[in-house]
């Protein structure tokens, strides 16, 4: 029997407060704040709201974290926007996790993160004789504001089902230890800026000049009509990570920001890799804050959605018009568009 696709989104659940200042303040120095805003936040909940604004379904996907009795109310907003919530746990002795931002007019922010209740692990969370459940699921979002040790058991639990599909945003990065550590073997996809590619490679121990000599011999012509430096660039890494040991079967997208996206799937022959331009924008680019949990989101949400036979292109067009009509609003959650809105960017 076929199941309806349906996405768990394990992660991290923050409520960020932001304070803007005239400056970010100094060691020893009390200044006053001249406005103060508190969101919902974390990459998790970020990400399941994407999803669920990109299916436009109810209950299509499911948030797995925890808030404390604070953070009740990030529960109830992402239940009205359609994400099913029965898996947020809610702990009477751990506050939620929080992110203190400064914001000075200079443009120029300092954040603190507290992890508070996004580090509480259930016993399934750990490589145990119970592992977590992934019945009625077609589909997993991973990144990594929650311990490793709960991505891990989550990963090997999918990993072990027929036609699973995995999706990881390891941001924030995890070290070096921990890249070698992975098992990237067991990953369908992996999402990552150029910054985290980058640091793959170096725990991977690849040589950069290595890397530059490749470059020049590749040539331009796979990776888009622009063909500047930093896409050149990107592309000879992403080549690079493929062929590293236990990447072999590993689909990677890497994200350049204003310029685009990269990708290599296990369909592209070896050094063949995709290019695709941003979506153009209708008026200033606002706020980038949550373009990546956007992205991460929205891809989750258009392999849940593929046709048969569809190809790729069109699920990366989608989400790269999402990010472009995300970073045109302020905020994160907030500027996330509705499917419907999306569909009707890409038809003007």
């Amino acid at each position: 029997m076929t199941l309806t696709p349906r996405c768990l989104v394990r992660g991290s659940i923050n409520i960020d407060e932001f304070f803007s200042v005239d400056h970010i303040v100094l060691a020893g120095e009390t200044i006053s704040s001249t406005s103060f805003t508190r969101k919902a936040g974390g990459k998790g909940a970020n990400q399941a709201f994407a999803v669920a604004k990109a299916c436009g379904i109810p209950g299509s996907v499911v948030l797995d974290g925890a808030v404390g009795v604070d953070g009740v109310w990030v529960r109830e907003l992402l239940y009205r926007e359609g994400v099913d919530v029965a898996r947020v746990r809610v702990l009477e002795d751990q506050p939620t996790g929080r992110a203190i931002i400064q914001s000075a007019v200079d443009g120029e922010n300092s954040i603190v993160l507290y992890k508070g209740a996004n580090y509480d692990l259930p016993p399934t969370d750990t490589y145990t004789d119970t592992s977590p459940s992934l019945s009625g699921f077609t589909h997993l979002l991973l990144q990594n504001e929650i311990p490793l040790s709960s991505t891990l058991s989550y990963l090997d639990s999918a990993s072990q089902i027929n036609g699973f599909t995995t999706i990881f945003n390891p941001s924030p990065m995890l070290s070096q230890d921990e890249l070698r550590a992975f098992p990237w073997n067991k990953l369908g996809w992996l999402i990552v800026n150029e910054g985290e590619l980058e640091s793959l490679l170096v725990a991977f121990g690849i040589d950069q000049h290595q890397q530059q000599r490749k470059r020049q011999t590749e040539g331009k012509k796979n990776v888009g009509e622009e063909g500047d430096e930093i896409e050149e660039r990107a592309k000879g890494r992403l080549n690079s990570l493929r062929r590293s040991k236990g990447c072999e079967t590993l689909n990677v997208i890497c994200t350049l920001g204003a310029k685009g996206i990269l990708y290599s799937t296990t369909s592209k022959a070896e050094n063949e890799i995709g290019y695709l331009a941003a979506a153009p924008l209708k008026g200033p680019v606002v706020d980038t804050t949550g373009a990546g949990d956007c992205f991460a989101g929205y891809f989750a949400a258009g392999l849940m959605q593929r046709r048969q036979d569809e190809p790729l292109d069109n699920i990366l067009k989608t989400c790269l018009t999402a990010c472009a009509m995300c970073v045109e609003k302020a905020g994160a959650m907030e500027s996330y568009a509705t499917k419907d809105q999306v569909i009707a960017r890409l038809s003007s």
